[in-house]
């Protein structure tokens, strides 16, 4: 969400009246998962910890719609990540839990299997609900203060540095915040790029890292979300001076393993009810235009009938649904200017997604040229009643799914995550595929409406995320870790990126931060041995033997 009101947009540092900053250990700039684990490992270690959210909810996408977990595999998941899925398995064994369907309907998807020390069980699928009830449990059991819709200044001056350190943020409304160590737990990496710190967006070159699945990727449809057959792209097919039909762009892909500032496209996790008292009928968003879905009606023609492949269940008759496709719920193309985006700017972006999605959605359940089969099994569903209960049954948190990447003291490049190399001092552990979703639609030479950027490429095995990832360039910042938009190439970022991996290095930084601040040394320096010592105390995984 951005912030509510063109008024508050137009704060200036002229018209506020700055306060005395709020002082604490830790300042953390955002309430995803990663930010929240973050706070509690800081609190455990006894450092005093704010967390200022430019989001009212806390939790971020696992809250936001994303409750089929990407885990990869699942034992390299442990320390304050696993105790998240140990806490949703606590919340299903009450009875009260399954209100609109019964747990042994639901059977044992999602159960997991036993912790890693046995001692403990896990769940990886819920509803969006119960996930943000565990952030906000967290926060009142460790008494962790949170400052909500606050949103850092991105202006000049937002960010008050000092001899290579930050001293204190400002946000929009004009608070500041002071602290010793701070932690950028966005996903777009605002305080990153506020702070000076070199970032990236877009798709490095293949050449610019070694790697083999970075840039643009011509030949590569790894998930099948590709028109499979020939598409005409046209107005009136067959005919290139009626004009192409919307979502696809005019511009060439460019060449295989070119690097560009494109990024992958976003949209929002639906939670979606199959349980007819608990359905809200899909709404005709304000500036719904059916022509904007006319390539889909191409894409049934052609025979494909994979719409409800991504409808995953989770529990209470209840879906996480993603995009499934050569046309979905990805808004593709839309999201390339959003990572630098001033923020009216974004809140226009935002619009333009939720108008789509909520368009696609109204059409496929109601325009007449939609194949009855299609129509009909769309009829079972609609928006929840129970979730996102202050936004319509929408979720809350856009699925970002790449934005700025910080280019820092190590990279993470696809070398480390297909174990072509050694990773150095593992914070934590990776294991997902290799996974960008598309990133532009376009007209082949052919003339033929294709997709790019598809990728899904398997990890051999889980494989270590090294801490200088999580750290700026010494010479940049030295009081600064970054557990979302970590040091990161595009390809690497598509695996690493998932929110179990974010709480696992929220929690490392978090370790990081406090053993700085004990030593009073740059977070540069803080000596791996003791680092790793204390992640490994707190049951985070950093290596598995033999995979």
């Amino acid at each position: 969400m951005l912030p509510g009101t063109a008024l508050l947009l137009m704060v200036t540092t002229a018209a506020v009246v700055a306060a005395e900053p709020a002082r604490h250990d830790v300042v953390i700039y955002g309430g995803t998962s990663a930010g929240i684990a973050a706070a509690v490992q800081a609190k455990r270690m006894g450092k005093t910890v704010i967390v200022v959210s430019p989001d009212g909810h806390l939790g971020g996408l696992s809250s936001g719609g994303l409750g089929f977990t990407d885990t990869g595999n699942k034992a390299a998941i442990g320390g304050i990540a696993r105790e998240f899925y140990h806490r949703v398995w606590l919340h299903y064994q009450d009875d009260s839990a399954w209100r609109w369907q019964k747990r042994a309907e639901y059977g044992n998807k999602g159960q997991g299997t036993p912790a890693v020390d046995g001692a403990a069980r896990t769940m990886w699928i819920f509803e969006p609900h119960v996930a943000e009830v565990v952030f906000e449990d967290w926060v009142k059991e460790n008494d962790i203060s949170v400052v909500r819709d606050a949103w850092l200044d991105r202006s000049p001056g937002g960010v008050t540095k000092q001899d290579g350190r930050i001293v204190s943020f400002r946000t929009l409304d004009g608070r500041a915040f002071a602290g010793k160590v701070f932690l950028d737990a966005t996903y777009e990496g605002d305080l990153v790029a506020a702070a000076g710190v070199t970032y990236h967006v877009g798709r490095e070159s293949n050449a610019t890292y070694g790697e083999s699945h970075n840039g643009v990727q011509l030949e590569d449809r790894h998930h099948g979300h590709h028109f499979k057959k020939p598409v005409d792209p046209y107005r009136v097919p067959g005919d290139p001076s009626s004009g192409l039909l919307p979502r696809i762009s005019p511009e060439p892909p460019g060449k295989t393993g070119e690097g560009d500032r494109k990024v992958q496209a976003y949209c929002y996790r639906m939670c979606l009810s199959s349980a007819p008292e608990n359905r809200l009928p899909f709404p005709k968003p304000e500036g719904y235009d059916p022509s904007q879905y006319e390539l889909i009606l191409r894409v049934f023609a052609t025979g494909w009938r994979e719409t409800f492949e991504k409808y995953d269940p989770i529990p209470n008759h209840k879906t996480d649904t993603n995009n499934h496709g050569p046309f979905s719920t990805d808004n593709i193309g839309m999201s390339h200017d959003y990572p630098e985006a001033g923020y009216e700017r974004r809140r226009e972006i935002l619009a333009e997604h939720q108008r789509y999605q909520k368009g696609l959605m109204y059409f496929l359940a109601n325009d007449p040229r939609v194949p009855d089969d299609v129509r009909s099994q769309m009829a079972r569903y609609g928006l929840p009643k129970d979730e996102f209960t202050d936004n319509g049954g929408w979720p809350h948190q856009i699925y970002v799914r790449e934005a700025r990447r910080m280019v820092g003291s190590y990279v993470m490049t696809d070398r480390d995550c297909l174990d072509l190399k050694e990773t150095p001092e593992s914070v934590g552990m990776g294991s997902y595929a290799l996974d960008s979703h598309n990133v532009q639609r376009y007209v082949t030479s052919g003339g033929h409406v294709q997709n790019e950027g598809d990728i899904g490429v398997a990890a051999p095995r889980p494989y270590e995320i090294a801490y200088g990832s999580l750290t700026p360039k010494r010479d940049e910042c030295r009081n600064l870790l970054v557990p979302v938009c970590l040091s990161s190439s595009h390809a690497a970022y598509g695996s690493i990126r998932m929110e179990p991996v974010f709480m696992i290095l929220g929690q490392s930084a978090a370790t990081a931060a406090c053993l700085a601040i004990d030593d009073g040394q740059s977070v540069q320096d803080v000596p791996y041995p003791k680092l790793r010592d204390r992640l490994l105390a707190d049951r985070q995984v950093l290596h598995l033997k033999g995979r």
